[in-house]
């Protein structure tokens, strides 16, 4: 299976541990393993090159909260790192990239306080910075998915595209964590709209043959968690060398 696509891990990380929700749901809770790193050196080993890293206390907590994890990544693997969960301040984007993130995802502030983000996009680039939008019920959901806001996620999408965001990572809150296959729909509807997007399709990933979905539908990159450590994403049919890196 030769991939253009291009494929990344996530780990989330609640209270220094790889963790799974479902639905976003902190009271469905699954540990995978008590040590993140380890699991980083896995994906590096396997021939990942990517790493998506979710600090889902830090999302709870309105702050970041396990930099360590994200400093103990960083020095003992050679992935691209990209960091979320918790970005609320100019304080939270500088420690992330000072703890080794290559690029930085931010959700809710682009809905809260809109200018603060676009400041951001203006200092940082937009190779640095991915425009979080995870949508439940059409509507861009923030604060560690516990809110729903009033934003449509297509005008959303456009405002910030139309200002220079050009890496969007979209997760569908209904399907994340289920292994019931992604929001394919969605996000060719996104595409069709926005072909110059680098979107990168988050949540119900289940096998290999998803992600081929994913591919055919000109997707241009997807996360997945679950699948893996579930037993059921193939590494060894991923042709790495053929992956296109953004």
């Amino acid at each position: 299976m030769t991939k253009k696509i291009e494929i990344i891990p996530a780990i989330d990380i609640i209270n220094g541990q790889c963790v799974r929700l479902t639905k976003g749901d902190y009271n469905q809770k699954k540990v995978y393993n008590a040590n993140p790193v380890e699991v980083a050196q896995n994906f590096e080993n396997c021939g990942f090159t990517r790493l998506h890293i979710v600090d889902l206390d830090g999302a709870k907590s309105k702050h970041i909260v396990n930099e360590k994890v994200l400093d103990d990544i960083a020095r003992t693997t050679h992935l691209k790192i990209d960091f979320g969960g918790g970005i609320k301040t100019r304080d939270d984007i500088e420690k992330a990239y000072d703890h080794g993130a290559s690029l930085v995802t931010v959700g809710s502030i682009a809905v809260t306080y809109p200018d603060l983000f676009l400041e951001w996009l203006s200092q940082y680039g937009s190779d640095r910075l991915i425009l979080g939008a995870d949508v439940r019920n059409g509507k861009i959901s923030i604060n560690g998915w516990k809110k729903d806001s009033s934003e449509d996620l297509l005008p959303f999408l456009k405002k910030y595209i139309d200002k220079g965001v050009k890496n969007v990572l979209c997760t569908e809150i209904s399907k994340d964590g289920t292994l019931q296959g992604p929001a394919l729909s969605l996000y060719s509807k996104i595409m069709d709209k926005y072909p110059q997007l680098h979107l990168i399709a988050s949540g119900g990933v289940s096998c290999n043959q998803d992600i081929e979905n994913l591919e055919a539908a000109g997707i241009p990159a997807v996360v997945f968690g679950k699948a893996f450590y579930e037993g059921k994403i193939d590494v060894s049919l991923f042709d790495f060398n053929q992956i296109e890196i953004n």
